[in-house]
C-alpha cells in the first residue's frame, strides 16, 4: 500500500491539513515548511490520489476530445499534444471518433457522456450553429477547427484565410502563376476548406494574378487517396498548374505522387504545398512544405478554457482564440534548377 497524507505528516512532523496544503500548491505554506513537506513526499514516494480530488470536487477528473479522424495524423498529434496539457492540470482526456458526421457531432455536444466526463474539447466538420444554440448539457465545450459559430462557446482557430495566403503568396513568390487549389468541398460554403479557399482566392487577386477556378478541384474526404484523385482529374481535363495548394498535408502527399506518377517533376514542373506539418510530410521522399498550426499552443488553449470555466469562468464572455502558424518550406517548393 502506498504512502498516505497521514504518512507524510507523521515523517514531516506537520499536520495532514498542512501536507493538502502542499500538495494542492496553496500560496501560503511557508517555502521552508514547503520544502520539508516536499522532502517527505519524496521520501516516502507520495502520490495524490487524484481520482478522490476530483470527486471531491464533484468532478470526474476526464475531460473528452472528439474528433472527426483518429486515423489523420493532425489528429492523432493534436490528441497527443490535449493529452500532455490536460496532463498539467491533473485531467485525463478520453477519446471519441465523430467520423465528420453531424449525428455523432450532435450526440457528444449532447451530453451523451455527461456522466463521464467534465467538459468537452470538440473539432466539428458537419456540426450547425442551430445544433449549438439548442445545447441543454452544462459542462464546458471548446470548439477547435476552421468551422465558424455564432454561438457561446470558446473557438481555437488559426487565421485560415491568413495562413492559406502565406501558402500562396509562397508559391507566387517562387514565380508560380498558375496555382491550383485542392480540396474544396462539393457542399455548402461553410464547410471545412472554405476559408482556406477564400485566401487562395485573395492572395492570388493581391498579387495581379488571374483568380481561375478551373484549377479549384473539389473533394468529397481529405485524405492521401482525394488528394491524387483530385490531381489526376486536373491533368485529365488538361488543366496543369505549375503549383498546388492543397487543403491539408495527406491531400498534399496523395498529389505529389500522382504528379510523379504523370512523369512530374516537383518541385521542378510543379511545387506543392500542404497544411498541418504532419510528421509523414516530413519524412516523404520529397520532404512537403507547409504551413505549420501551432498544435501545442491549440491544445493548451483549449484545455486551459476548458478548466477555466471549471473553476469559475462560467459568466465569462467565450472568445475566438487564434493561435500562430508558420510555413515551413521544404523541398517540394524548393528553387527549380537553373
Amino acid at each position: 500500500m502506498g504512502a498516505s497524507l497521514k504518512d507524510v505528516a507523521q515523517l514531516a512532523g506537520v499536520s495532514v491539513k498542512t501536507v493538502s496544503n502542499v500538495v494542492n500548491n496553496y500560496p501560503h505554506v511557508t517555502p521552508g515548511m514547503r520544502e520539508r513537506v516536499q522532502r517527505a513526499i519524496d521520501e516516502l514516494g507520495y502520490r495524490p490520489n487524484l481520482t478522490a480530488r476530483h470527486l471531491r470536487k464533484g468532478r470526474t477528473g476526464i475531460i473528452a476530445l472528439a474528433v472527426p479522424e483518429l486515423g489523420n495524423p493532425y489528429f492523432a498529434e493534436l490528441a497527443g499534444a490535449v493529452i500532455d496539457a490536460a496532463a498539467r492540470h491533473d485531467y485525463t482526456v478520453l477519446l471519441d471518433h465523430t467520423a465528420g458526421q453531424r449525428e455523432k457531432e450532435v450526440l457528444v455536444t449532447q451530453g451523451f457522456r455527461a456522466h463521464v466526463i467534465d467538459g468537452l474539447i470538440l473539432s466539428p466538420i458537419e456540426l450547425e450553429t442551430s445544433d449549438l444554440l439548442g445545447r441543454r448539457d452544462d459542462a464546458p465545450l471548446v470548439l477547435l477547427g476552421e468551422r465558424e459559430y455564432e454561438a457561446p462557446y470558446d473557438q481555437i482557430a488559426i487565421d485560415n484565410v491568413a495562413a492559406a495566403r502565406t501558402a500562396v503568396r509562397h508559391l507566387t513568390g517562387l514565380g508560380r502563376r498558375r496555382v491550383a487549389f485542392i480540396g474544396a468541398r462539393r457542399e455548402m460554403a461553410r464547410r471545412p476548406a472554405h476559408l482556406r479557399l477564400r485566401g487562395w482566392r485573395e492572395e492570388l487577386v493581391s498579387a495581379g494574378l488571374p483568380c481561375d477556378e478551373s484549377l479549384v478541384a473539389a473533394t468529397d474526404g481529405y485524405g492521401r487517396w482525394d488528394g491524387a484523385a483530385a490531381m489526376n482529374a486536373l491533368l485529365d481535363r488538361g488543366e496543369r498548374p505549375d503549383a498546388v495548394f492543397a487543403y491539408n498535408d495527406l491531400m498534399a502527399l496523395g498529389a505529389m505522387r500522382a504528379l510523379v506518377e504523370r512523369g512530374l517533376r516537383v518541385p521542378q514542373d510543379v511545387s506543392v504545398v500542404g497544411f498541418d506539418d504532419v510528421e509523414e510530410g516530413r519524412f516523404s521522399t520529397i520532404a512537403l512544405t507547409t504551413v505549420s498550426p501551432d498544435k501545442q499552443a491549440i491544445a493548451r488553449l483549449a484545455v486551459e478554457r476548458v478548466v477555466a470555466r471549471l473553476t469559475g469562468a462560467q459568466d465569462v464572455n467565450p472568445e475566438r482564440i487564434q493561435p500562430g502558424y508558420t510555413l515551413i518550406a521544404r523541398e517540394s517548393t524548393a528553387a527549380q534548377d537553373a
